[in-house]
């Protein structure tokens, strides 16, 4: 209403200009008859008049548009506010980046000036996320290996239902006897082939005392399958096939892990382990064999106790994780005082292994990662006692590409798969793992 009676004021005030101050309206005023002159007045208000209703229509659609866009400011204030809250609920904290319907992101100064009516650019430019926070960064982390795993949050435990396949192969050709000139051999020609299957299932659990601080243990079962095909060439060829096979519980096995730093400021994180392995398993030495010495099953553990120290790296290198670990397994001594035919086997001292990994991990999206890396375990001789002589195996190299893939279905519950491909004579050809880990 205020606006209209200025305007009609103003346009009053702009005729009674025109009449006073250009002398051609002086005389027209004077010349004019007095009917005509109330004509050209009506004209001029009745134009006055138009002009005024066109800019009250121009007013109302003005205030149409303020209204609207009002109304879109108080909808992202509302999407804000809840994208904050949840954000604080997943990360465990507020200040994360905010992304406004149509804007850019902005941190939490720049959302605060925002809310202020101030220009958030003036304040806070277009920030990148904050680095992810532990929790999240031990989701997005699950296809590392299980070794240099991130540990579980203080008071939180999970179980790994796993299963497992490995495959060895092998194949050995030897000739015992004289070889004359070449191709021409007297003695005798011996082939082998050795094909391994193993089947494994395991439950596993882990318990997170502080957020540094985890212990776990494993429980395995194991069911063996060997073929062995022997070829030996005389006058004619005679053939030999061995099949066995084994099944039970395997090496029950505990351990414990440290977080020695934080990986503040950039650095990487240390952890520390120890892991102890029994001898649950039947052993080598446990099964019983005919007179020959042939054994009737498979053995399903090691027969010995075992400890292995270890020390494992994190380095977040965003968008990736470089890790890497190193261990030593020391198996313990044992004396089996038993008599096989005609041999005494006395000490047994298998041998230790040095272990090292090396790999990294990424990230594609808070529910999908992946690994690549590589393992090589170096294992040293085994000494035996055979009829107080003692006898050394020779050392073995096993070294593996490993490639993980985890999937997170809930935040409760994944999807691993764990591949191991052997690079080396001593590794087995393939090693597939599939776990299940559910977080309580």
């Amino acid at each position: 209403m205020y606006l209209r009676k200025a305007i009609h004021l103003l346009s009053v005030s702009s005729l009674a200009i025109v009449f006073v101050c250009a002398p051609e309206g002086i005389a027209w005023a004077q010349d004019e008859d007095p009917a005509a002159r109330l004509a050209r007045l009506e004209a001029l208000v009745a134009e006055q008049s138009r002009r005024l209703n066109e800019q009250e229509a121009l007013l109302a659609r003005q205030t149409e548009l303020l209204e609207a866009q009002s109304r879109r400011i108080d909808d992202r204030w509302r999407v804000a506010d809840r994208f904050t809250e949840t954000t604080a609920l997943e990360q465990g904290g507020v200040g994360a980046p905010v992304a406004l319907p149509g804007a850019t992101v902005l941190g939490a100064e720049g959302l605060e000036a925002w809310r202020a009516g101030q220009d958030p650019g003036a304040r806070s430019p277009i920030q990148a996320p904050p680095p992810p926070s532990l929790n999240e960064r031990r989701l997005q982390l699950a296809a590392v290996p299980e070794e240099v795993a991130v540990l579980s949050p203080a008071g939180r435990a999970s179980f790994d239902i796993s299963a497992e396949y490995t495959r060895s192969s092998a194949n050995r050709l030897v000739f015992r006897g004289v070889e004359i000139v070449p191709g021409l051999q007297i003695g005798v020609i011996e082939a082998s082939e050795a094909d391994r299957d193993t089947l494994g299932a395991t439950i596993a659990g882990r318990y997170g005392i502080t957020d540094r601080l985890e212990v776990d243990a494993r429980i395995p079962y194991l069911k063996r399958s060997d073929t062995v095909t022997t070829v030996q060439q005389r006058d004619e060829a005679v053939s030999r096939t061995i099949d066995l096979k084994g099944a039970g519980i395997g090496d029950v096995e505990a351990g414990v892990r440290y977080q020695l730093n934080g990986g503040e400021k950039g650095r990487p994180i240390f952890v520390v382990g120890l892991r102890a392995k029994s001898d649950t398993g039947e052993g080598p030495f446990d099964i019983p064999r005919d007179e020959f010495g042939v054994a009737s099953r498979l053995a399903t553990g090691s027969g010995f106790w075992g400890v292995e120290p270890s020390i494992s790296m994190l380095y977040p290198s965003d968008p990736a994780v470089i890790f890497a670990n190193l261990s030593y397994f020391a198996h313990l001594p044992k004396d089996i005082n038993k008599t096989e035919g005609d041999i005494l086997i006395g000490r047994v001292d298998p041998g230790d292994s040095i272990g090292m990994g090396i790999g990294f991990a990424f990230a594609l999206n808070p529910r999908f990662s992946y690994s690549l890396g590589y393992k090589h375990n170096y294992i040293r001789p085994t000494s035996t006692e055979l009829n107080d002589v003692t006898e050394k195996s020779k050392s073995l190299q096993v070294g593996a590409l490993t490639f993980g893939l985890s999937y997170r279905v809930t935040n409760r519950f994944s999807l691993n798969g764990n591949f191991e491909f052997g690079v080396t004579e001593d590794a087995p050809d393939m090693r597939f793992v599939l776990r299940v880990p559910v977080v309580f």
